[in-house]
């Protein structure tokens, strides 16, 4: 029997195929996700992985055998399946592991509208199902078995997207668009289809294997091809999307990388615009000060909260947030089911640089007022000592502290937050300051004691 505490995740399934996971646990997590959500139908997509299509399928005929019928809309983005559990009304399964390496796979569920599936929403129940399942055998059948049918979402998608930006009156503009040989290359067309672009496309061929890089573009090698080529073609700026597309990076005309935190302010102050100037919101407690400026700026009222998925949506229904963002360029959105899709962040980035004559970087420099480390990770066997050292050194009446997720200490020139993995023994470090030489000795203060040999 798999060990599934290796693949059953806080947000998510995955694992290596067929090493930790194949067709068979498939099979067994559609008929629990079928089971706990107690769903009449769903819906079910895939990325361009060699091991997608098989494991979906087998999701799928698991979800059938409990009664429930599946309406399969093949390749996309994992945007997209939101779009699709959204508009239907439907659960859905995304079959995709993102930016992982090509030997894994995983699935992203989700309740009808988008709602997020994680360990405290179904994921520990479905779990607990398919572990009493391959132990004793299949579970009996149903009366009656779901119906398989087909549907292309990617147009109406498409045009969903394309009815929350204005995108009328904006000047050609020449962009460089690097899927990673994932599922951007699916979408890109179809949604930039009419626009005043000139397109210039990398890495659009579907393939699992990623021949090129890894489809992570937080990771700054993956982004090198991108930055060269914006230069070469000079460009008015460039996008990188991770293998299951529901993350954009994005490039200014320099090839310089554009902080995701900047792009969160970019897009808060024009959703805060197209709602007449009011409204909240959320981002996560390691995006820069910038956000929450420009939020109350624009008339809007920020919320801080902790980092992932499931915190954001949560808090997003919670106070009917019109837009949230993240570090990691996870970007929600109301409109959007409060779920994240890149690609609507990517239009907006278009809208706000072709409605303007300026480059890029003039445009976001508004937006990105203050010096950041990124994100620096240290392996720690014992991170609560090391975090427990660390806050001891800082502690004193000129700074505040607090534990929403992590350590966060803040003062009046710098924060720092210091956060443990959830997966690996790591702390992970994020720094910003006003100045670059201030965030130089803070990030060397704090690696330093935590680092202790």
């Amino acid at each position: 029997m798999a060990d599934l505490s290796q693949i059953v995740k806080a947000y998510d399934i995955r694992g290596t195929v067929p090493e930790q996971w194949d067709e068979h646990l498939a099979e067994l997590f559609g008929a629990a996700f079928a089971e706990v959500t107690g769903a009449e139908a769903l819906v079910v997509g895939h990325d361009m992985r060699p091991s997608s299509p098989g494991l979906a399928a087998a999701f799928g005929a698991g979800a059938r055998g409990r009664g429930a019928s599946v309406t399969a809309i093949g390749l996309c983005s994992t945007d997209q399946l939101y779009y699709a559990s959204g508009a239907l009304h439907l659960p859905g399964a995304m079959f995709t592991a993102s930016h992982n390496p090509a030997r894994y796979n995983g699935i992203k569920l989700c309740r009808a509208g988008a709602a997020p599936v994680g360990q405290d929403t179904g994921l520990a129940d479905i779990r607990a199902l398919v572990e009493s399942w391959a132990e004793e055998g299949a579970p009996a059948p149903v009366t009656r078995t779901g119906t398989l049918s087909t549907r292309d979402t990617l147009g109406d998608y498409a045009r969903h997207l394309r009815t929350l930006v204005d995108l009328g009156g904006i000047r050609p503009l020449k962009v460089v668009v690097d899927a990673g040989n994932g599922m951007g290359g699916h979408t890109v067309p179809t949604v930039f289809a009419g626009l005043p672009l000139d397109l210039v496309p990398m890495y659009f061929e579907l393939d699992g294997t990623f021949p090129h890089h890894e489809a992570n573009p937080l990771d700054p090698a993956n982004l090198v091809d991108l930055q060269d080529r914006v230069r070469a073609e000079r460009a008015d700026l460039g996008l990188a999307f991770d293998g299951d597309a529901d993350r954009c990076f994005v490039v200014d005309e320099r090839g310089e990388p554009v902080p995701p935190s900047a792009i969160t302010a970019l897009v808060a102050a024009r959703e805060l615009a197209r709602n007449g100037g009011e409204g909240t919101v959320i981002h996560n407690l390691i995006t820069s000060w910038s956000v929450p400026e420009v939020v109350r700026e624009h008339g809007g009222t920020p919320v801080r909260t902790r980092v992932g998925h499931s915190f954001i949506k949560a808090e997003m229904a919670r106070s009917g947030a019109i837009f949230g963002g993240e570090h990691s360029a996870h970007y929600y959105f109301r409109d959007f089911w409060n779920a994240d899709t890149g690609m609507l962040a990517a239009l907006h980035v278009l809208a706000a640089l072709g409605e303007q004559p300026g480059p890029l970087s003039e445009l976001v420099a508004q937006y990105d007022r203050y010096v950041g480390s990124g994100e620096v990770n240290s392996t720690v066997d014992d991170q609560a000592a090391a975090t427990d050292r660390v806050r001891r050194a800082f502690a004193s009446p000129d700074v505040a502290i607090d534990t929403l997720d992590g350590l966060t200490v803040t003062a009046a020139d710098w924060w720092f937050n210091l956060r443990p993995s959830n997966t690996e023994p790591l702390l992970r470090l994020n720094v910003e300051a006003r100045d670059a030489g201030t965030m130089t000795k803070v990030r060397d203060e704090v690696l330093g004691l935590v680092r202790v040999p």
